[in-house]
């Protein structure tokens, strides 16, 4: 399960030189610069069986905000004038920037807030004779316990008993 965020797509139909080019040399291209403009990169797909060819670029930031619609505007500039200066593609191409959306484990206190009352998986550690998994909704996450509830009745696990909380669907 994948929640992303923002999309936005913006087009170049610019023709550089896809024989020198290399899909590593592109990569480190795009991470030092989005290094230098605070972002990461979380993964960066070349799609060469499209017409014309993807590329999509999937941002976070580095200090863990969120990313916004003017984020992925701000970085298109800067994106497609390294590529098209680089001379590494040889094509037409659709430049995509992306969020990365929202992951399925719930890591932050942020996550926890938002997503209560969602369904979800606790894995717990290997020391709980108790099954290994257990599914419920988010209820109250502090840091001494995790509360969830299991067909209407409030579970509380010890947080040294979690390995790792996700969003999961419910299954009947």
């Amino acid at each position: 399960m994948k929640y992303n965020c923002i999309c936005i797509i913006l087009t170049t139909n610019l023709k550089v030189d896809l024989e020198k080019s290399s899909s590593k040399d592109l990569q480190i291209l795009l991470r030092d610069l989005a290094k230098s403009l605070n972002f990461e990169i979380h993964s960066l797909n070349l799609l060469t069986n499209h017409s014309p060819i993807k590329i999509e670029i999937y941002l976070k930031k580095r200090d863990g905000n969120d990313i916004t619609i003017d984020d992925c505007s701000n970085f298109y500039n800067p994106a497609k004038k390294a590529i098209d200066a680089s001379n590494l593609l040889n094509c037409s191409y659709v430049l995509e920037i992306s969020s990365q959306g929202v992951s399925d484990e719930l890591t932050s206190e942020r996550d926890f807030k938002t997503f209560k009352g969602f369904p979800v998986n606790v894995e717990l550690n290997q020391q709980n004779p108790n099954p290994n998994i257990l599914n419920g909704l988010l209820h109250e996450k502090t840091k001494d316990y995790l509360a969830i509830n299991i067909k209407g009745k409030i579970k509380k696990i010890p947080i040294i008993e979690v390995l790792k909380v996700s969003l999961a669907t419910i299954k009947s």
